[in-house]
Parts: C-alpha cells; sequence; structure tokens
C-alpha cells in the first residue's frame, strides 16, 4: 500500500539558519507512522494500539538526511510498514521535497509491550493483520 503524508517545515522546525534542525525529523517521522496507523487501523492509531491492551514505545529508530530541509518546503512522507515480528513492528520512512527528490530515509521500530508489567508481548492479531493487509495493497 503506498501511503503518502504532507508537512510543512515550520520556522519553529529550523535552526537560525533556516535548516531543519536535526531532531525535528524524528518527529516527523512518528506523526509520519501514527497516522498511517491511523489509517490502517480506520480510526485514532494509537488509541487503537492502547484499546487493544499494548503499549507500543520506540524500540529504535535511524534517519539518514539526503538533502536539507528549509523553512516553508512541503515534505511528502511515504511510509511503508514491514512484516511485522513477534513482539515488534517496524517502518520504512522516506521524506521527499517538491522536486521528488528523497530528503531523509528512517527505519522506526515500535515493540508491543503490556501496560501492567512493561515486559514484551505480542503484536495483537488485529494490528498484525492490518499491517500484513498493508502489505498486500
Amino acid at each position: 500500500m503506498k501511503f503518502i503524508t504532507k508537512r510543512t517545515i515550520l520556522f519553529g522546525d529550523c535552526d537560525p539558519a533556516g535548516i531543519i534542525f536535526t531532531p525535528r525529523v524524528a518527529y516527523f517521522v512518528v506523526e509520519a507512522v501514527h497516522d498511517f496507523l491511523t489509517h490502517i487501523l480506520g480510526g485514532p492509531g494509537i488509541r487503537r494500539i492502547f484499546a487493544m491492551g499494548v503499549l507500543p514505545p520506540a524500540r529504535a529508530m535511524s534517519i539518514e538526511f539526503l538533502l536539507p530541509m528549509v523553512f516553508d518546503d512541503v515534505i511528502e512522507i511515504d511510509v511503508r510498514c514491514e512484516q511485522p515480528k513477534t513482539t515488534s513492528f517496524s517502518f520504512i520512512v522516506t521524506g521527499r521535497n517538491a522536486s521528488g527528490k528523497d530528503t531523509f530515509r528512517s527505519t522506526f521500530t515500535q515493540v508491543c509491550i503490556s501496560p501492567d508489567d512493561k515486559r514484551p508481548i505480542a503484536v495483537p492479531d488485529t494490528l498484525r493483520q492490518a499491517l500484513a493487509e498493508s502489505l498486500r495493497d
């Protein structure tokens, strides 16, 4: 499934030189993944995951910066999931500028943990199915 969301680089996202402040890209990645989850789960994604009895903290994130992003740029952010594992699910997130050139690439993994004892638990069937279906589209 192709899923794209957009984000405008705001003045507050930038350093004094007008180039995006590096940590802001992590926010873009997380926001785009939340939008993707909302799309595939048919409602507020993180709230739906909470309702499944799961807390989904980040386990890993990497970001490769390819081109500068500056104030007022509109970035298209492409989100694709990978096949879920036993207790985790991962995404590949790519930002593109108006010229269609990649500005960043990221991988982001979340792990399912129990709200009671904070130990890893299996990805719920509903979430696993939604992620798997997005791979087929």
